[in-house]
């Protein structure tokens, strides 16, 4: 395994506990959040079908905040995480969904099979040099008129963080450019559909930046 992704998967798995109980209930409070899921699930469902043909995926999926509420927008979801605690996490929480052990860059899915993907916060990890592997990679499993959703943080460049949750970590965050972002998807065959760039709701300190993209 690459060092950055060591790096990125031992911190998670430190503060997995501790990062899933501090995130739970968050989403009922950010009803920026729900509507940008909500969007999304309306756009997976842009056929007009009450039920969506075609798997919906949950990438960086950490405990499974996000998949539960996917779930709960009545959207077939399963979860991946590069942290085997957060996928622990995940299943504890959520037995009767679907959550796996992956990395981004190398999903375990066949080509054009996926309906969705959503990778809320889980492509600020990646270095530069990554990125259009990343979006290569989410154009393959996705089949045509697939969505993908994305959520970071906007800014420039790398953030090292040393303490989360309660513990001593070591992982590098990048707050991203919306342009650059952009740049990379439509090189990677997406359509950037919506773009929505927001102000910092405490305890956030950077701007907040959500594209839908469609393949």
């Amino acid at each position: 395994m690459l060092a950055h992704l060591e790096r990125t998967r031992t911190a998670y798995d430190t503060v997995a506990v501790d990062y899933a109980r501090t995130l739970e209930g968050l989403m009922a409070d950010s009803p920026a959040d729900q509507a940008v899921l909500a969007d999304f699930a309306a756009a997976v469902r842009s056929d007009g079908q009450a039920q969506v043909s075609g798997q919906v995926v949950d990438v960086g999926c950490g405990p499974g905040r996000i998949t539960i509420h996917l779930h709960e927008l009545g959207l077939p979801v399963r979860g991946i995480d590069l942290s085997p605690a957060m996928v622990a996490e995940a299943r504890r929480r959520y037995p009767h969904l679907d959550f796996q052990v992956g990395c981004l860059t190398e999903l375990d899915l066949p080509d054009a099979s996926v309906a969705g993907l959503v990778a809320w916060y889980s492509i600020i990890h990646l270095p530069p040099g990554e990125r259009p592997a990343a979006f290569a990679e989410f154009g393959r499993v996705l089949r045509p008129g697939g969505r993908l959703q994305l959520a970071f943080q906007v800014g420039d460049g790398p953030v090292e963080i040393e303490q989360a949750y309660g513990h001593r970590v070591s992982a590098t965050a990048y707050r991203l450019d919306p342009d650059h972002i952009e740049q990379l998807l439509r090189a990677a065959g997406f359509t950037v559909l919506t773009r929505q760039v927001r102000g910092p709701i405490e305890p956030e300190t950077t701007p907040q930046a959500y594209l839908l993209a469609g393949r």
